[in-house]
Order: structure tokens, then sequence, then C-alpha cells
């Protein structure tokens, strides 16, 4: 039995090997069109960022920073977080540059890890990566149905299938405190049959009980007052729009009653998408996100409404392949430059430079001498060309093009072996 190598990746954290660089390419690039075509800016925030933006912003009760932040202390004593989302960071920003005097609303996307010490699981790591979408600055119901609109497509531009919005409305603080009372009566009459974690719950915050999976809890979820009820006629209002949008835009969605996500800025309308599989199970959720009006006077500023959401990046990859495998594998090179001899490796490493300028691809061993295995990697490698370059090629200013599939070659001159390339792909 081989023995494991002595170091290794941290629990929950992972290596991104070039065979999934393509995907991260792939979805990169897409977000970033679509962003760019709905007038988003990019912005990168700090992998780490101040503890209490986080225990302020997120919520102290959270399972987020009771249980799953990586905290840190400097050496000039400042408690600092690898950052568990990116919404908190984002709004922060807004408010430190002073975003609030451009035009508005502003509208800003990321791309990047983010970390959380939880169990890993399928689909769940300790480092992971998200894209997500802001805008800041505008109240109206129809950016709720926009920023949902958008992830909405940037999953269908990405080809994944069976797509649906789970979509509910948790109030504001007109109504909410209304609604926890009654959840809160409803929940501790049947305390003592809720698992460890929302037992504490309900003494701390009852809403964050319907975000728990334990078997024992959804069954008593199941039958618990809903939020969507208990609106005042704002929010009633509000989530009715956000609706008909969405109508509008003909995006399938699902009420889901006991949505609430698990951050505490969340106000109004909070959503997911998930995958539904044949059998109407869902598969879990790809992105999720919601309207956040109060995260910025939480954060020490006035009110300035806010809504968007995040996707894992991890959990759309494995999407992409049980689909098929979508991304477009790396382009092989169709040259192959052999070289033997010090002075023919010197004249080879500016004749790459010449494909590079030419933008044609070319594959080479520098490191090896012997023809022999430079040719057995350019056949492994389904090369149409190789370019053998020895000592007296070298002096003479030539070089040989060897057809791989027929095995013909020729001698031609080394300032024009680019322009013959070039001809032999144009046939």
């Amino acid at each position: 039995m081989a023995r494991k190598p002595k170091f290794q990746t941290p629990t929950g954290m992972h290596d991104i090997l070039p065979k999934d660089q393509a995907y991260f390419r792939k979805i990169y690039n897409v977000v970033e069109n679509i962003a760019n075509f709905y007038g988003f800016g990019k912005i990168d925030t700090p992998i780490l960022e101040q503890s209490e933006l986080f225990s302020k912003g997120v919520g102290l009760d959270t399972d987020i920073v009771q249980k799953e932040m990586f905290n840190l202390k400097t050496r000039g004593g400042d408690h600092l977080s690898l950052r568990p989302e990116g919404t908190a960071p984002v709004v922060r920003a807004y408010i430190q540059k002073g975003m609030i005097n451009l035009p508005q609303p502003v509208k800003l996307w990321y791309f990047g890890p983010f970390f959380r010490y939880e169990k890993p699981q399928a689909g769940r790591f300790r480092q992971f990566w998200q894209f997500g979408l802001e805008i800041l600055g505008e109240k109206s119901p129809v950016i709720d149905a926009q920023i949902i609109q958008i992830f909405y497509n940037i999953l269908k531009d990405l080809r994944l299938k069976n797509l649906l919005v789970e979509i509910n409305s948790i109030g504001d603080s007109q109504c909410r405190p209304y609604y926890k009372k009654l959840l809160k009566n409803y929940l501790r009459s049947r305390e003592r049959l809720l698992c460890t974690d929302c037992q504490r719950r309900l003494k701390t915050n009852p809403l964050r009980i319907l975000d728990c999976k334990q078997e024992r809890c959804q069954s008593i979820i199941s039958q618990a007052p809903e939020s969507i009820d208990n609106l005042c006629d704002t929010c009633h209002q509000h989530f009715k729009e956000v609706l008909e949008f969405l109508d509008e835009a003909e995006i399938s969605y699902r009420l889901n009653p006991y949505l609430v996500r698990g951050l505490d800025y969340y106000t109004k309308t909070v959503f997911e998408i998930v995958e539904d599989s044949a059998e109407g199970k869902v598969l879990g959720a790809l992105v999720g996100g919601g309207r956040y009006d109060n995260l910025s006077k939480i954060l020490g500023r006035r009110d300035i409404p806010g809504t968007g959401g995040a996707a894992g990046i991890e959990r759309i990859i494995t999407s992409m392949k049980e689909t098929g495998g979508i991304v477009s594998r790396v382009t092989l090179p169709k040259i192959f430059l052999s070289q033997v001899g010090k002075l023919a490796k010197r004249k080879s490493l500016k004749l790459c430079e010449e494909f590079r300028k030419a933008k044609i691809s070319i594959a080479e061993s520098f490191g090896r001498d012997s023809l022999r295995a430079q040719l057995a990697r350019a056949n492994k490698l389904g090369v149409l060309y190789t370019l053998i370059l020895g000592h007296k090629e070298a002096i003479d200013g030539t070089i040989i093009v060897r057809n791989m599939k027929t095995g013909k070659q020729k001698t031609v001159k080394m300032d024009k072996v680019v322009k013959e390339m070039k001809k032999n792909f144009k046939k």
C-alpha cells in the first residue's frame, strides 16, 4: 500500500487542477459577458476583513459567525476573518469608497474564493469559490426580479437544465417582529423535539430554525406558520410585484414559505435557484440571494437598499459535468518543435516566440535532446507537423518539416517556416 504524502491540502480545501481550470474560465467568461451587458462593474474585496463586519452584518447568532468563520488576531491586535461571504464586504466598500455619490443604482460583481469552517461533504468545502452580483441604491421590486433573471440566464448560458427558482418573502422590520413572535409561540411547545442547535436558535433567532436541514426539525417546520401569510401591506405589494415580473419574464418559480437563507441581513425577497430532478426532488441550490435594505444601516450608515446573490462555482461545475460537459477542451497544438543540440535549442527559443506572435500553438520538449523521444511525444500529442532542427539545420538557417500522417518531409528556410505553416493550415 502506497504511503500518503507527508503534506496534503488542508481538510475541506482542494487544488484546482488543469482539467478543471477550463470550467472556471468558462464560468468566468459567461459571468463577465452577462455582467458587462447589464452594466455591472467588477470589484475585488480583500480576502481578510475585520471580524466585526460579519458579526454585525451577517448576524452574531448565525451559524456562519458562531461556527464557521476562520478568525485570527494580528500582531497589532486587529481581529480579522477570512471572508465567509461576499455581500457584506461589497457593502463595506460601497460605504467606504463613497459610492453613494455615484449615479444610483451601483451594480457590482465579484468572483473569488471564500472560507467557512464546516464539515466537508459533497458540494461543500472550507475554501470554496463563488461569483456574486449586487445592486445597491434601488428599492424597486423590479431589481429583485432582474437579479434573479440575470443569475438564471447565467446558468442557462452554462447549459444547465431543470432550473427552478424557489422564492419567499420574510418581511421587514415592520412585520417580521410579529411573525417571529408567532413562530416562536408555535415552536416553544415543540422545543424538546428540536435538535440541539435549534433549541439554541429558539432563544436567539427562531427564523434560523426554518433553515435547519435536520429531519427531526423538518417535520416540525412543515407545519409552522408561514411568513408570506403575515406580511405588512408594503411587503405584500413588493413581493406581489416581484412575482409578476418573474411571470412576465417567463421564469419558473415555486413559492417556498420556509425559505429564509442563513444570513440576518435579508429583508423582503429571498430566493434560491435549484436543480429539480425528474422526480421533483431538489438536488441542491446553485444560487442564493435576496434583498438586504437594512445592511448598510447595520454597518453604521443610513439605510441604502440593496439586492444581490451569489453562486457556488464548485456546485455549478459538478452540474456541468453531469450534463455531459460543455467546456471546450484546451486546443492542442498542431505543431511540435523538435531540437537537437545546444545551438538548435538557442535558435528554437526565438522560433517559438515567432509562432506565439503569429498565434500558432506549438509544443516542444526543450529539456530532452533525444530526437526519438521527442518524436514519440509528438506522436502522443497527435500533432499534424513536427519541425526538426538539428545542429546542421541551425547553422544553415533551415528546418525540416515532417508531415506526421504521411511521413513525408521537406526542408524550408527557418525565416519562412511560420509563413509555411500558416499556408498549410489554410488548406
